[in-house]
């Protein structure tokens, strides 16, 4: 765990893909390379844009997935994560969670 975060925050969490990658690695035990390319093919994007700042904020806009600070009518907290998990073809636990106590 504390190997996948350090990765992850070294790409920039939140602000590029690293969050994305680190999710992977840990719901489908990915290696990092392996991951960043899953990724990079979900988003349409370069492994090497990944890690672009200016790049990712433009592809988590349009995607809606949630940025640092999302602006007004932009995805954040549960909603941007349903979005990642349909995006990364994965099953989210608090998404889960959610979903059963609105039922």
């Amino acid at each position: 765990m504390v190997a996948t975060h350090t990765l992850a925050s070294g790409m920039g969490g939140l602000r590029t893909a690293g969050d994305l990658v680190a999710r992977m690695q840990m719901t489908r035990g990915m290696r990092i390379g392996e991951a960043k390319k899953y990724v990079a093919d979900q988003l349409h994007v370069s492994v090497k844009e990944l890690s672009d700042e200016i790049i990712m904020n433009e592809v988590r806009d349009d995607l809606n997935i949630g940025r640092v600070v999302s602006p007004h009518g932009k995805a954040r907290g549960i909603q941007a994560q349903m979005n990642i998990g349909k995006i990364l073809g994965i099953e989210i636990n608090s998404v889960k969670r959610f979903l059963e106590k609105i039922d």
